[in-house]
């Protein structure tokens, strides 16, 4: 992961923050929601989207997220997620792929991370197959996390469109 984004800065429309996080706590929603907060976007309502990059986004892996707006906005992501109450590893991956017009985020979860990284990277290939067109780049970040059976461990990978908006 790059460093290129801090919590401290803010955020710019067009850039989409690919973010990662991961935490054990007593609760699944509490392990999900440390996890967000490892990813410095647990102060948003998130509300997931398919996939699709618009053609004048930048798409910028950092360690966490900028400052993407006030607490409670809305903040539209498409989101890999994987948690566990086991003794094991879970993995969350998004992959993207990008060229001269639109592009493409795939995500996928679960306990083997070569097997999600696979599943994403077929991902981008099918949804690359049923558009007509240019890509010239593709990336994929995977999150993995190790359960200890003492709590529940989540895993995730996020790409958050740009700032945030007014829920109400």
């Amino acid at each position: 992961m790059g460093t290129s984004g801090t919590a401290g800065t803010a955020g710019t429309a067009g850039t989409i923050y690919v973010v990662t996080g991961s935490a054990t706590a007593p609760t699944a929603m509490a392990s999900y929601d440390a996890a967000l907060a490892d990813a410095n976007i647990h102060n948003y309502n998130l509300v997931a989207v398919s996939s699709v990059i618009p053609a004048d986004a930048t798409v910028e892996p950092v360690d966490t997220a900028p400052n993407l707006g006030p607490a409670g906005n809305r903040l539209t992501v498409v989101e890999a997620r994987a948690t566990t109450r086991e003794e094991e590893t879970v993995s969350a991956g998004l992959g993207w792929t990008t060229g001269e017009g639109a592009g493409l985020f795939y995500e996928a979860s679960g306990t083997d991370p070569e097997a999600v990284e696979e599943t994403v990277r077929a991902g981008l290939d099918a949804g690359r197959d049923l558009r007509e067109w240019t890509f010239d780049d593709e990336q994929v970040v995977v999150t993995t996390a190790n359960g200890d059976g003492d709590g529940y461990t989540t895993a995730l990978t996020i790409a958050a469109y740009g700032r945030s908006e007014p829920i109400l």
